[in-house]
C-alpha cells in the first residue's frame, strides 16, 4: 500500500507554488533547495501527478497542481489560524451573558466598563432579556436571574437583594405631607407605581403595613423598573423599588424614602445561575468571582446610604410562598 503524502510535503509544494521558485520557498522555510525539491519529488510520486512543469528556469502549475494548490492554501491558512487562537487562548476569555434588563442597565452596565477596562482581552456578549436561559436551547454561559432562586437543577449563587420600600421625589413628598401631614396616610392620595415584574408589589406591601384603604385607583403599572423609577423621579408618584437598582437617585437626592418609619424589606432576589457543569469552565468561575467582589462593594455603599436615611430592615416571613402564589415573577 501506498503511504498518505505527509503535511510536510503540501506545506513544501504551497510553499513553491506560492513563491515560484525552489530558492525562494527553501527561504521562506528555512531548508535547502535540495530539502525542497526531494519533498515535491515525493509528494508527485505519492499522489501519481505533475504537479510542475519547468519553463526555462521558471516553476509553473500544472492543471492538477493548480487545484492542489488551491486547497492546500486553504487548509494551510486554516491551521495557522487556529494554532494563532490556541496561542492566544490564555490571554482572551470570552463569555455569553443575560441579564434582566433593568438590572442590566442601572447596576452591571456602570460596572461592567470597569471589569472590561482591566481585563481588555475578553469577549463578552450580552443579552438583555427578561425571560431566563434555556441552557439547553440556547449559546449562553451564565444568567443573572431575578426571582427567589428555586431553580432545580442548576447552580445558583445569589449576588444582591432586593431591598423595597416607597421613594419618591422630595418634592412630591413634601407636597402629600403638607396636604396630609401624616406620610402613611398620605398614600390613600397619592399615586402608586408598580414594576409590573417587581416581587414585592404594592398590593404585598400595604397589606404588610396594615394599610387597607389606599386609592389603588390611582396607580400606574409599568413593566421596566427603569421607567418606573423615572417616573417617580419626575414627581409623577410614589414607586415601591429596590434600593438596589435605585440607589444613584438615593445618592443624588432624586428620590427619598417617603418615611424612615416604614423600613425595608429584605430577599435574596439577583442570583448568578448556569448549569452545575459550567462552574468548572475558568472564565465563568472567574467573572462570578468578580461580581460577588462588586455586590460585597455595592452593599457596603447601600448601608451608608440607609444610615444616612435612618433606614432599617423589617423582618419579614412567608415572602417565597406569597410571591409563588400571588405576585408577578417576571
Amino acid at each position: 500500500m501506498a503511504r498518505e503524502p505527509s503535511l510536510n510535503g503540501f506545506v513544501h509544494f504551497e510553499a513553491v507554488a506560492r513563491r515560484g521558485t525552489l530558492t525562494k520557498a527553501a527561504d521562506e522555510l528555512s531548508v535547502s533547495p535540495s530539502a525542497i525539491s526531494q519533498q515535491i519529488k515525493l509528494l508527485e510520486q505519492q499522489l501519481g501527478l505533475k504537479l510542475f512543469r519547468r519553463v526555462g528556469r521558471k516553476l509553473s502549475l500544472t492543471l492538477e497542481g493548480e487545484q492542489l494548490f488551491q486547497a492546500s492554501s486553504v487548509a494551510l491558512r486554516t491551521l495557522r489560524d487556529a494554532r494563532s487562537h490556541l496561542g492566544m487562548t490564555h490571554e482572551s476569555r470570552r463569555l455569553n451573558l443575560r441579564v434582566a434588563p433593568s438590572f442590566g442597565v442601572r447596576w452591571l452596565g456602570p460596572r461592567l466598563s470597569s471589569f472590561l477596562a482591566t481585563n481588555p482581552a475578553w469577549d463578552i456578549r450580552v443579552d438583555a432579556a427578561p425571560d431566563p436561559t434555556d441552557f439547553d436551547r440556547e449559546v449562553m454561559d451564565l444568567d443573572i436571574r431575578y426571582g427567589l432562586g428555586n431553580w432545580a437543577g442548576y447552580h445558583s449563587v445569589p449576588i444582591l437583594p432586593d431591598l423595597v420600600l416607597p421613594l419618591c421625589s422630595p418634592e412630591y413628598r413634601d407636597r402629600l405631607i403638607a396636604d396630609v401631614g401624616d406620610p402613611v396616610e398620605a398614600l390613600q392620595t397619592a399615586k402608586l407605581i408598580d414594576s409590573a415584574r417587581a416581587l414585592c408589589q404594592w398590593d404585598y406591601w400595604l397589606a404588610r403595613q396594615g394599610i387597607s384603604d389606599a386609592n389603588n385607583s390611582k396607580s400606574v403599572l409599568i413593566d421596566r423598573s427603569s421607567m418606573a423609577i423615572q417616573l417617580a423621579v419626575d414627581g409623577i408618584g410614589v414607586v415601591l423599588e429596590s434600593i438596589t437598582l435605585a440607589a444613584q437617585e438615593m445618592q443624588d437626592r432624586a428620590l427619598v424614602p417617603l418615611t424612615p418609619e416604614l423600613g425595608i424589606i429584605s430577599f435574596p432576589a439577583y442570583w448568578m445561575v448556569c448549569p452545575n457543569r459550567y462552574v468548572r469552565r475558568r472564565a465563568i468561575s472567574m467573572f462570578m468571582d468578580w461580581l460577588v467582589a462588586a455586590a460585597e462593594d455595592h452593599n457596603r455603599e447601600v448601608e451608608h446610604l440607609m444610615r444616612t436615611y435612618g433606614l432599617s430592615v423589617l423582618e419579614i416571613n412567608g415572602l417565597s410562598e406569597l410571591v409563588a402564589s400571588e405576585i408577578s415573577t417576571g
